[in-house]
């Protein structure tokens, strides 16, 4: 019954991370909570603290991929602290619309915020239109990147919750 019950949680994570929400976190503190009320359910502290250090590494990467391909796209530092901060701001602002709204938001906020910055640079448009493309894509792949570690920390939460 418990494993049933940490299932609906990682999957409801799950669904959560496409959305810019912290779904990784969700499972890292779950499978926290299931190691501390079932002590022999077969989740160890070790399984505890590497998914915590996979959603960090998650969330890291989620982030960081922006300014990173927004540099790697012509761009200067100051382009790439644009592509996270307006992205942060983006998936905040995103919020109250349903759904997909924080993720829409993060991928617009990462465009505009490396934009802006470049443009401030002294950029011309067509560079600095250049460079927030790239802080688009490196967004999106950072998503990716945190979709799949998502996946990878629900199987292995669950695959020890069923075993043990």
């Amino acid at each position: 019954m418990e494993a049933l019950l940490l299932g609906l949680v990682v999957l409801l994570a799950l669904l959560m991370i496409p959305l810019g929400m912290p779904g990784t976190w969700v499972i890292a503190a779950a499978a926290a909570v299931y190691r501390i009320l079932l002590p022999n359910g077969g989740i160890g502290w070790f399984t505890v603290a590497c998914v915590t250090i996979l959603a960090t590494l998650g969330a890291v990467a989620d982030l960081a991929l922006a300014g990173r391909y927004a540099r790697k796209y012509g761009g200067s530092r100051r382009a790439g602290w644009g592509a996270v901060i307006g992205g942060l701001v983006g998936a905040f602002v995103g919020i109250p619309v349903p759904i997909v709204g924080p993720v829409l938001g993060a991928l617009a906020g990462a465009f505009v915020g490396a934009l802006a910055f470049e443009l401030t640079a002294g950029t011309t448009g067509v560079n600095a239109t250049r460079v927030a493309t790239g802080a688009l894509i490196g967004r999106a792949i950072g998503a990716a990147i945190n979709v799949a570690i998502g996946m990878v920390m629900a199987a292995w939460v669950m695959t020890l919750a069923i075993m043990g």
